[in-house]
């Protein structure tokens, strides 16, 4: 019995966070060479408000369970200041999961990373940052002066570390 709870529990999740391309068509993209990423203010996995420094160099955004998992499968291995050393915010979506799994699953498990992520929960928020993203991959955004200046892609820890400068 409690294999088949977990498993719709699991079941629930993948579909609860499958997002759809369709969705952020009309919508006009956040992420683009030139555009400022000083205005974002985002929660932390403890709820606290959060903007990106002005000394950020790097935004990491994981739009995909999968790469969410792989960003901080990677910074849970590095230094607790690791993000904070290379200038870099990391930023999570996870809008598209339902509310009660953010509530009593990912958010809980977010908090007991030492790195700190910043969420994006609200599927219209999201969608801004989505347009023109592949969303299976993760965006490394470079800003100077919180404006974009390069947005590249990474799919391995690997490509991930060579990003983040």
């Amino acid at each position: 019995m409690k294999k088949i709870i977990i498993s719709l529990l699991l079941s629930i999740v993948f579909l609860g966070c499958a997002s759809s391309n369709e969705k952020t068509q009309n919508q006009e993209p956040k992420l683009l060479v030139g555009k400022t990423l000083s205005n974002i203010t985002l929660n932390d996995q403890f709820g606290k408000p959060q903007t990106i420094p002005s000394d950020t160099t790097t935004v990491i955004f994981a739009f995909s369970k999968p790469m969410g998992h792989l960003c901080n499968d990677f910074f849970a291995r590095q230094s607790p200041t690791y993000l904070k050393d290379n200038k870099a915010i990391f930023i999570a979506d996870i809008s598209g999961a339902p509310s009660l799994i953010r509530s009593m699953f990912i958010i809980p498990g977010l908090k007991k990373f030492h790195h700190k992520v910043l969420i994006l929960d609200n599927e219209d928020v999201a969608k801004e940052y989505k347009v023109g993203m592949d969303i299976d991959k993760i965006a490394v955004v470079s800003i100077k002066d919180g404006i974009i200046t390069a947005i590249k892609t990474a799919t391995t820890p690997n490509e991930l570390k060579a990003l983040i400068h």
